[in-house]
């Protein structure tokens, strides 16, 4: 502004010698930039900045440089606003970090206040107090008021409540939840209030993980800038030998600087990370988290998929189907001492036990001793009896005359002995996952053609997952380390892991691209992992490939048009066509429509068409399946 209107005021000396005072000190400023950048190992293509700002003072367009400083504060403007757009999806969860919690005065539950009326009367009556998120332990009891959100992780106290967990898991509707059933952090609070008791502490709750996690990806850089990084070296190149040229056919140093106003490299420097931040964008509204912008490159490549059974692609929740009995035992009698028996179990099988045990309202005894055989089963004894659950080589060393139950697809036992006698099984299914087939079949349809189970299943029930599924291979009876060197023997590359439970973690940590599965995955499991799958719902695995593709694919889009059209002004500068002020004015366009392409990796694209299920395979072959 102060050049311009020196110009106007009749003062062009001044205004040129302003101008080419100011010009010359961004470019110094910009060179110390460049200077640290290149001791770093990082070549640069703001070196062209710098040479065209100093080449216009050189040569009297003085103009021409103001212009060229002008696009690159205007590059940088544009940048921080396509980054803050793309990044709004990211920040929208560290918005909403609950401060404060309603928490529940000693003995206030319990003295006979109803349901209604603590929801009703506990702001008046003082039964709560408002306290620091971070001061709520667990087992505490807080109070949600209508439309707060969940400050950390529960079960629902109140008999129901409405709960909308959309920027948890991306699913648009409310959930309705009962009392017993677990509420996530973050989720918000529907009409009614309603009491939960506390399970974890803050920074162990749901929402402060998901917080960690995207702090940790808005913070990464793309490494898509260091491949614009690379393209560096040949562009840089190209601009000057054709600008040298321009300068030797036509004598005029001014067509040097013509070339150079031209080239000045904002696109490849801005629209790459704008896309691969919209693409983490995209991914978060989607219940996708990816932790490093870097994974996205790599999910654009996969050519392999691995996954883990039971919780991948089975619901990982086996249900009791029914009680199979070898003697007189009644079966209630049964379930009720191998439920007391699986209180001291670990095993994931060992609260569907508990849990088939608690609908029928059977009360669990106490052990006098208990010890869990890892991967084996667990034997308690109970007044003086031995109870023994687990498989049937384990339970038969206790109580002999185990008979393996005959099993239909997709079922499992688990075999029961009491006081040196076998006494029955209880036979339940953990079915593959609705969503199974059509996430493989997507997979294929992006490229993704070697698909693997890593499972320490039998290879029987393995093997029946696998085809009903549809995966190409099967690794069955894998401890972690077996899965560890499973990945890394897979030749096509990169490849993805998908899994969910602590036994996960290292085969998350060394796939390529390691997915950890559900809201309710273990800690070890999202730690380790390069993404994390908010929603237990495992075709966002194959939806998380696509955005990965599509952003790569607006990426180079977007880096090919800032060179293309930059190229196309640099020829035509060369030739005389291009004045220097006119290229400067030309290139900020070439800057505004690589940015405006590069903002389109915040929408999801064309979404391909989900491929239909197979047909459900026939369940008249008989699996015989022993698992624990």
């Amino acid at each position: 502004m102060a050049v311009a209107a020196l110009v106007m005021s009749g003062q062009p000396v001044i205004a040129q010698f302003a101008a080419s005072g100011y010009a010359l000190a961004v470019a110094a400023y910009l060179s110390v930039g460049m200077i640290r950048r290149l001791r770093s190992g990082h070549w640069g293509i703001d070196i062209l900045a710098v040479t065209a700002i100093v080449s216009t003072v050189l040569v009297g367009e003085f103009i021409a440089s103001m212009i060229i400083v002008l696009m690159m504060a205007g590059g940088t403007a544009l940048e921080d606003y396509a980054a803050g757009r793309a990044k709004s999806e990211l920040s929208a969860l560290l918005a909403r970090v609950p401060q404060t919690a309603h928490r529940e005065r000693s003995g206030g539950a319990g003295n006979g206040t109803t349901q209604n009326g603590t929801q009703n009367g506990t702001a008046e009556n003082g039964a709560h107090e408002d306290v620091a998120a971070t001061d709520v332990l667990v087992g505490d009891i807080l109070l949600v008021k209508p439309g707060e959100v969940v400050p950390l992780d529960g079960v629902l106290l109140s008999d129901a409540g409405t709960f909308d967990e959309s920027s948890l898991t991306g699913e648009s509707l409310p959930v309705e939840r009962t009392a017993g059933e677990g509420i996530m952090s973050g989720s918000v609070n529907g009409e009614a209030a309603v009491r939960i008791r506390v399970t974890a502490v803050m920074e162990d709750s749901q929402y402060s993980r998901i917080v960690a996690l995207v702090k940790e990806a808005s913070e990464s850089r793309a490494p898509m800038v260091r491949l614009a990084d690379r393209y560096a070296i040949p562009f840089t190149a190209f601009a000057y030998a054709l600008g040298a040229i321009a300068w030797i056919v036509s004598g005029s140093p001014t067509r040097f600087a013509e070339v150079l106003v031209v080239a000045t490299p904002c696109p490849l420097l801005i629209a790459a990370p704008v896309a691969f931040l919209g693409g983490m964008s995209q991914a978060a509204k989607s219940g996708i988290i990816v932790k490093y912008a870097g994974v996205l490159e790599q999910l654009g490549r996969v050519r392999t998929a691995a996954f883990d059974k039971t919780g991948t692609l089975t619901y990982g929740r086996p249900s009791l189907v029914a009680i199979v009995t070898a003697n007189s035992m009644g079966q209630d009698e049964l379930l009720r001492l191998a439920g007391s028996a699986e209180q001291y179990s670990s095993h994931v099988l060992a609260a569907s036990v508990m849990e088939a045990a608690t609908s029928r309202d059977l009360r669990f005894e106490t052990a006098s001793e208990a010890m869990e055989h890892a991967t084996h089963g667990v034997r308690a004894v109970f007044d003086g009896r031995e109870v023994v659950v687990g498989k049937p080589s384990f339970v038969a060393e206790f109580a002999p005359g185990v008979v393996e139950a005959d099993l239909a697809s997709g079922q499992l036992a688990i075999y029961v002995g009491i006081g040196g006698v076998y006494v029955g099984a209880l036979v339940m299914s953990d079915p593959l996952r609705a969503e199974a087939r059509r996430t493989l079949a997507e997979l294929s349809a992006l490229g993704v053609t070697e698909t693997v189970m890593l499972t320490g299943d039998a290879l029987a029930t393995a093997r029946h997952i696998a085809a009903e599924a549809g995966l190409t291979d099967v690794r069955a009876e894998c401890l972690p380390p077996d899965k560890v060197e499973a990945v890394k023997s897979l030749p096509r590359r990169p490849v993805m892991m998908v899994g969910d439970g602590v036994n996960d973690a290292p085969v998350l940590a060394v796939a390529d691209v390691g997915i950890a599965m559900g809201a309710r995955g273990s800690t070890a499991a999202g730690e380790s992992a390069d993404v994390v799958i908010i929603l237990d719902d495992l075709s966002k695995a194959a939806h998380a490939v696509r955005i990965g593709q599509r952003t790569v694919r607006v990426a180079m889009e977007s880096i090919w048009i800032g060179i293309v059209l930059s190229v196309g002004l640099m020829v035509a500068a060369a030739a005389g066509y291009v004045p220097a002020i006119a290229g400067a004015l030309s290139q900020e366009l070439v800057d505004l429509a690589t940015i405006l392409n590069a903002l389109r990796a915040l929408s999801p694209g064309r979404n391909v068409a989900p491929a239909k299920d197979q047909a459900e395979p026939s369940t008249s072959a008989i699996t015989r399946t022993v698992l624990r």
